[in-house]
């Protein structure tokens, strides 16, 4: 079967200052001055575009906050192949879109973001943890980013949002809350410090302030969020009952969480905190039960304990349309993360060790737009080629955990290596 796939050495296009206008206009800036968007900027004096930007990525108001807080310039940015896909990639491209898939190594698309510092003078938007967060605080950042930033020899700015996630977080995104959203963009490092620092101590100053957590935020600003469905998907990524230990039997909707094995029920506040129905509450803080979660996967990784294995169904996106390529299998332990399939007819199979995989894009109730199709929970593994969503069929709520155990094999592996 002959399958079009995305042209990756295509060079970038300069955003079209027509389109964006109207873009701006209509599908950006009446939904931040929804939100009372408002930006702080620390350390901008004499900071002039191009600049390499660094984003939190939280919500799908991400973009237009990235508009409201640049204006009146426009960008460059890395987007991933099913962004493309889902808004169309001569749109995309016509806004500055540069493509890639997520978590491989490009230096294809490296080249790609200097030719846009040198020949458009705009930010070059990377959002660094390439995927949204899952309990409103910063995820892993890829230590290449010194590198690269030395690499393109241009000013280090951090923009951080407020409120976004809390707005409308991945697990509960239909529909977004009137709640206040505010930005901080902040240069970590300039030109010339780019020049004189080590990659090393570049990362270490984007590390220091790329941090956020939106449930604090919501908490110690008073904002309240009356959503009657607001916990509605909590079990995502809560998946793991805190009270008895039992994965995967967790279940949410309306404004409680319960755990259908002992029967613990816990209710989310207005100001997005934990309550237990009985009175004893151990994580009122969502993001403290998330961080305990990833802690029993680590221990589980580095016991060498930890195997998932599922029956799964496969869809393909080689450029901008999915293909489903029917039932395939998948494993992951400590060899690494393998599946096997069939990919337009013929047999198909993929083994990355742990130190090859360093993280994986997983989506809650994914939907293919174009399609109005629906494919439920997904990982979504690449090569150059091809990326391939897996949706584990038989195991209900496991796709946070193989998020978590990829990583943590990943760490793992990566310790070894330095040792």
């Amino acid at each position: 079967m002959k399958v079009s796939r995305y042209n990756f050495s295509v060079k970038p296009k300069k955003p079209n200052a027509l389109f964006m206008w109207f873009t701006k206009q209509f599908a950006g800036y009446p939904l931040l001055k929804k939100h009372k968007f408002e930006c702080e900027h620390v350390n901008m004096e004499g900071v002039k575009p191009p600049y390499f930007l660094l984003a939190n990525h939280a919500s799908e108001m991400d973009f237009r906050i990235l508009y409201g807080t640049i204006k009146p310039y426009n960008m460059n940015y890395v987007v991933a192949i099913d962004a493309m896909h889902d808004n169309t990639i001569t749109l995309m491209r016509l806004a500055g879109g540069i493509a890639k898939r997520k978590f491989i190594q490009d230096f294809q698309l490296i080249k790609h973001m200097k030719y846009c510092a040198e020949h458009f003078k705009n930010p070059i938007c990377v959002y660094p943890e390439a995927r949204y967060s899952f309990d409103g605080t910063q995820s892993y950042l890829p230590p290449a980013l010194g590198k690269m930033a030395k690499y393109l020899k241009l000013p280090v700015v951090v923009l951080l949002s407020y409120g976004n996630f809390i707005a409308n977080p991945q697990w509960n995104k239909d529909k977004f809350r009137p709640v206040p959203v505010k930005g901080k963009l902040v240069c970590v490092a300039t030109a010339e410090e780019v020049s004189s620092l080590s990659a090393d101590e570049i990362n270490d100053r984007i590390k220091k302030v790329f941090v956020y957590d939106d449930f604090k935020y919501q908490l110690d600003n008073k904002i309240k969020i009356d959503f009657p469905e607001r916990a509605r998907g909590l079990h995502s990524i809560l998946y793991q009952c805190c009270e008895c230990g039992t994965e995967h039997e967790m279940y949410s909707g309306g404004t409680t969480l319960e755990c259908r094995r002992c029967g613990k029920k816990w209710e989310m506040t207005e100001y997005g905190q934990l309550a237990a129905h009985d009175g004893k509450t151990r994580f009122e803080h969502i993001p403290d039960w998330f961080k305990w979660e990833r802690e029993n996967v680590r221990r589980e990784v580095e016991s060498g304990e930890y195997v998932f294995e599922d029956e799964i169904e496969v869809h393909t996106l080689p450029k901008n349309k999915y293909f489903a390529q029917g039932k395939g299998r998948f494993r992951q332990d400590k060899t690494g993360t393998h599946f096997w399939c069939k990919a337009y007819g013929e047999p198909f199979e993929m083994h990355l060790s742990p130190a090859e995989l360093e993280s994986v894009h997983i989506e809650f109730d994914y939907r293919d737009r174009k399609k109005k199709e629906t494919f439920g929970d997904c990982l979504d593994i690449s090569n150059r080629d091809d990326s391939f969503w897996l949706h584990p069929v038989n195991k209900r709520d496991v796709i946070m955990k193989i998020s978590f155990a990829t990583e943590e094999l990943y760490r793992l592996a990566h310790e070894k290596i330095h040792k």
